[in-house]
């Protein structure tokens, strides 16, 4: 492992060294670029230099950095919505230019999918990769008129859910847990609220999402499928601002004001359900104690030093809460707090350093009184250091490097049961992990027509005592494994140790001025493994680190891309991608796995291979009036598990072959708009059983020739429509310094009973002896109804 490290610092040495040599006699552009009306760092704006025809994207903080020979120079700065404002440049020392960028009032109210110059999706290296602007979520028809990140990435390409009422979400076919979702760079375990009609991102705290689906940068690991990555917003530098909405299951409110004008801001914003306030009058349940409700509080704040030194802190705290009295329910929630220090090393070296905490928990408990009753606590936290850089080599060389050390700590039960006043204790042993990471990566640009980005990441993992490892029985495949013996260590001793290489390579051939060919090559690691056997995700699932029985999970991934924009203004995008992503230690259960409170999970658990496959694509109209787009995937899912489906592939849970998608908005004039969206989704497969017998007139059915995912459910499909009245902008012949507006909805506007899974269960009536017992098929819908909702919102 030192021999790794080793050459990743050598690599990063060689780059760097060679770049001096190269960088010699240059200048340097640097600065910030920002919102002039609110000073929010702009994510991904241009700075477009016309003499070299190239340019470069501001970073995550706005930050920008261009090396160029002495000169004169015409710099163009341009983000989609905003005026470009353009600067001539003598460059005969290095500067500093920060930009205010003004918004256009005429483009308040278009819909931008993306917070780019209209022809980044055919120049720029990124594939795979959909970015979301806040406006765009605002807009889209929402559950019970309530705007949401969630509700918005389920309408892009390769994006699914299982259905409704599934927390999370499944990208590529790959699971609920191989998503790695951040929220200003901490890790949420759990993402949604209310059972996945909602996530935990407050939209009005929300700046930019940006969702990885492939050709993930060497800078991120941890997981298979996707990186969600949430930044919050800053809060307003210039002056007080107060957000809000009132709607049909609950209210927020965000506040963000400067502390010290254009040095330091901060915003807040809170929400809360008040379902079991409205209804505790009317519902006997809610009147003892009962409760049913969510709520979550979201903050940052910033403060600059000087233009070289920069701090942020930022934390979220939510929970879901579903109580039937005082003394049972259940309930779940995250906790995060980031603590980030950007310094400007010099002209061309960034430094971002970043201190996590996240931690993720849910209750259990049931019982009539304090002596007989069962509490059940679970919960995984962890402590993340991560130090990053960003060397602006030149125009053509962005370098980045840095390393990341998580440490966690895993309870998997603080079970106790109490029956009839004696106690007993189910609890499982915590457990401590370590996970290390080293990366480096360049962005090249080689000549006008080949652009490549490549890097390499070295991860670590290992789990820590004081603890015990477990041997098992060799049985046939797919049956329970029985613990044969054990092995225990003491406190600081390793148990597992794993190590593993995750390069990473991506190319753009620019085969016209109006398209280009991408293509894309990731290897990556996971250690954490999200336990769960059920229909969907949901909030009791387990959690589970990699040990000596349960191996990392290995992906690779192949995409490969044709992009081009159409039309005069380049206002139509069109895409093609198809993917290929091999996985290997992949987990599936043997029927009737016990995963709850089980000292001895690892026996429930088997591994194999599997394969995801499939071609996207995307076309969008990015602005105008009318707006949107439409996506179709068309993808397999697939597993092979030694002693599942008798050894032969059989596709995941979450495997859906077709996958269509239409968003449309349309603005009808100055005061009213329309939006609405269109999904339709292949069914996802489930097993039936193929046979059944009786015993003692109960009837059993089984699976008489071990096949899993034998049948598919019907297909889902459903139509939302949204409407947007503004509010007036003069009143009583006056400018209005406030702006609001209300949001009438219609959720599955034909009411389809979409099928969420179908079960099988006895008749209740006797039957009479010598008679054969009918059984009959449940289908389980979780909406099937329209669902209309208003809401009001507003901003003063």
């Amino acid at each position: 492992m030192v021999f790794m490290k080793q050459g990743i610092f050598f690599l990063l040495l060689f780059i760097l060294t060679a770049s001096m040599v190269q960088a010699q006699n240059k200048l340097t552009i640097n600065g910030y670029v920002k919102d002039a009306s609110n000073g929010e760092a702009l994510i991904g704006a241009t700075v477009y230099v016309k003499e070299i025809n190239n340019g470069v994207i501001t970073n995550v903080y706005g930050f920008y950095s261009i090396t160029l020979d002495p000169g004169d120079y015409t710099v163009n700065y341009s983000y989609i919505g905003y005026k470009t404002i353009s600067q001539n440049v003598s460059l005969v020392k290095n500067q500093e230019i920060n930009m205010d960028l003004p918004i256009e009032s005429e483009q308040l109210d278009e819909v931008v999918v993306t917070a780019e110059r209209e022809q980044a999706n055919v120049e720029n290296m990124e594939m795979s990769t959909n970015k979301l602007d806040i406006r765009t979520i605002l807009k889209v028809p929402a559950f019970l008129g309530e705007s949401d990140v969630f509700r918005s990435i389920l309408l892009l390409p390769g994006v699914s859910t299982v259905g409704e009422g599934a927390s999370g979400f499944n990208v590529r076919g790959g699971s609920v847990g191989q998503n790695l979702v951040l929220l200003d760079e901490a890790p949420v375990y759990n993402s949604s609220h209310l059972f996945g009609f909602f996530s935990v991102f407050n939209p009005d705290a929300v700046k930019d999402t940006k969702l990885y689906k492939g050709a993930i940068p060497s800078r991120y690991g941890g997981r298979l499928a996707s990186l969600l990555d949430v930044r919050m917003k800053e809060g307003n530098s210039k002056k007080f601002e107060a957000n809000g909405g009132i709607g049909s299951l609950f209210s927020r409110l965000a506040i963000e004001a400067p502390i010290i004008k254009d040095k330091s801001s901060f915003i807040v914003a809170a929400r809360r359900s008040y379902i079991d306030i409205l209804a505790r009058p009317f519902v006997p349940l809610l009147k003892d104690g009962g409760a049913l409700n969510f709520y979550d509080l979201t903050l940052k704040s910033n403060y600059t030093f000087n233009r070289k030194n920069k701090l942020y802190a930022s934390g979220y705290f939510g929970r879901d809460v579903f109580l039937f009295d005082a003394n049972q329910g259940f309930s779940w929630g995250n906790t995060t707090g980031t603590l980030r220090w950007n310094h400007l090393f010099n002209e061309r070296l960034f430094s971002n350093l970043t201190l996590v905490y996240s931690n993720y928990d849910y209750k259990l408990q049931f019982g009539d009184d304090d002596r007989d009753s069962f509490k059940w606590n679970s919960s995984i936290s962890n402590f993340i250091l991560k130090p990053q850089f960003t060397y602006f080599i030149n125009s053509n060389n962005e370098l980045d490097f840095g390393g990341e050390a998580i440490y966690y700590t895993f309870e998997p039960a603080n079970a106790v049961g109490i029956s009839n006043g004696n106690v007993i204790d189910v609890s499982l042993n915590k457990k401590y992990n370590l996970e290390t990471a080293l990366y480096v990566g360049n962005r090249q640009t080689i000549n006008n027509v080949l652009s490549v980005e490549y890097g390499l990441r070295f991860s670590h993992f290992q789990s820590f005592g004081p603890g015990k490892s477990y041997q098992y029985n060799d049985t046939i495949p797919g049956l329970r494994r029985a613990p044969t013996g054990f092995e225990e260590f003491k406190k600081g001793e390793t148990i597992a140790d794993y190590n593993n290489w995750e390069p990473r390579a991506s190319f753009r051939i620019q085969s016209s001025p109006t398209s280009s060919i991408k293509g894309s090559y990731n290897r990556m690691a996971q250690y954490l493994h999200l336990i769960s056997n059920t229909t969907a995700s949901n909030p009791l699932d387990v959690w589970a680190p990699s040990s000596r029985m349960i191996k990392p999970e290995i992906g690779q991934q192949f995409t490969l891309g044709y992009f081009k924009d159409l039309g005069a203004d380049r206002v139509y995008e069109i895409s093609v991608e198809g993917y290929y992503r091999a996985t290997e230690n992949q987990i599936d259960y043997i029927d009737g796995a016990d995963l709850l409170i089980n000292e001895f999970l690892e026996g429930e658990l088997l591994d194999g291979v599997g394969r995801a496959y499939g071609i996207e694509t995307y076309f969008q109209k990015k602005k105008g009036r009318f707006s949107g787009w439409l996506s179709y995937t068309l993808g397999r899912t697939e597993l092979k598990v030694s002693g599942i489906n008798r050894g032969n592939w059989y596709p995941a849970r979450y495997d859906q072959l077709h996958n269509l998608k239409i968003a449309a908005f349309y603005d009808i004039n100055e005061r009213w708009s329309v939006s609405s969206d269109f999904v339709f989704v292949s069914g996802t497969p489930t097993t039936f059983p193929t046979s059944r017998f009786v015993l003692q007139d109960i009837l059993i059915p089984y699976n008489s020739n071990g096949s899993r995912s034998n049948v598919r459910l019907p297909s889902y499909n459903r139509l939302d429509v949204s409407f947007r009245l503004e509010g007036k902008k003069v009143r009583r012949g006056k400018d209005r310094k406030n702006t609001d507006y209300w949001v009438f909805s219609l959720y599955n506007v034909y009411g389809r009973k979409n099928p969420f899974s179908i079960y099988f269960s006895q008749r209740d009536e006797r039957t009479p002896q010598g008679t054969p017992i009918n059984s009959q098929a449940v289908q389980l819908s979780i909406i099937g109804t329209v669902v209309p909702s208003v809401s009001y919102n507003f901003r003063f």
